[in-house]
């Protein structure tokens, strides 16, 4: 089967000195829902940063087939849709509609095709009619639909999603667990909520100090009392 990520013992140090990866393996197919957990600096969203070429480490890193390198990087971008955790970092236009064609303007496509690609994107995560609207005056919920369908746009093979339901009420969680339900294509998810890995994902990843430290089907991690408590997601034994 043709394999969507593939990375091979990569490690990553940020300038200051600090270690944001080491060693990490990971291989990603065609239509699996993977989550990614582990406790606060566990490498999580420098590993998610590495889909992209937003940042860069020590290995080689393909995606669908694809060298993470400087040629390939505007074809890598448009088959990896990533939605960072604060819908600020993703919306800074003074409407919806421009935020969304941000990108299609960005890859050259025609004003037509633009405007049917963020009509498309914004009726796929329920946003429709909001084309107008100015994203900071939305609903935090709302903004991290808007965030989404900024990466839609591009139709991504891949899409990559830090923490999605972190600041979210009940009901919103809910309602954007049930979105990302619906999307066919294959999914990336860094998260510390554990209910949205179950509802979500069938493969889990644990991350701990820049290293993979388990990576097995959910409800074996899930299942996993004292993996869970030796990385700090679940509580330890009083």
């Amino acid at each position: 089967m043709n394999k969507v990520v593939e990375i091979r013992n990569l490690s990553f140090n940020y300038p200051d000195g600090h270690r944001g990866l080491k060693d990490v393996n990971l291989v990603v197919y065609p239509g699996e829902n993977l989550a990614v957990i582990g406790p606060n600096g566990a490498g999580k969203s420098t590993l998610l940063l590495h889909l992209n070429g937003i940042l860069r480490g020590n290995s080689t890193v393909k995606i669908c087939g694809l060298i993470m390198e400087d040629k390939n990087l505007k074809e890598i971008r448009k088959k990896v849709g990533l939605v960072f955790q604060d819908p600020e970092d993703q919306l800074f236009s003074l409407s919806v509609f421009d935020d969304v064609a941000f990108g299609p303007v960005n890859m050259n496509y025609s004003e037509p095709e633009v405007r049917q690609r963020v009509t498309r994107a914004l009726e796929w995560v329920g946003m429709g009619g909001y084309e107008q609207r100015s994203p900071h005056h939305l609903s935090f919920g709302e903004k991290k639909r808007i965030a989404i369908a900024t990466v839609l746009s591009l139709d991504p093979e891949i899409l990559v999603i830090d923490e999605p339901t972190s600041n979210l009420d009940p009901r919103s969680k809910w309602s954007l667990v049930e979105l990302l339900q619906q999307f066919p294509m294959t999914k990336i998810i860094a998260t510390h909520d554990l209910e949205l890995v179950d509802a979500l994902c069938h493969r889990t990843v644990v991350m701990d100090e820049g290293k993979v430290v388990a990576d097995g089907d959910t409800e074996t991690i899930l299942g996993n009392t004292s993996l869970l408590k030796d990385h700090g997601l679940a509580p330890p034994n009083p």
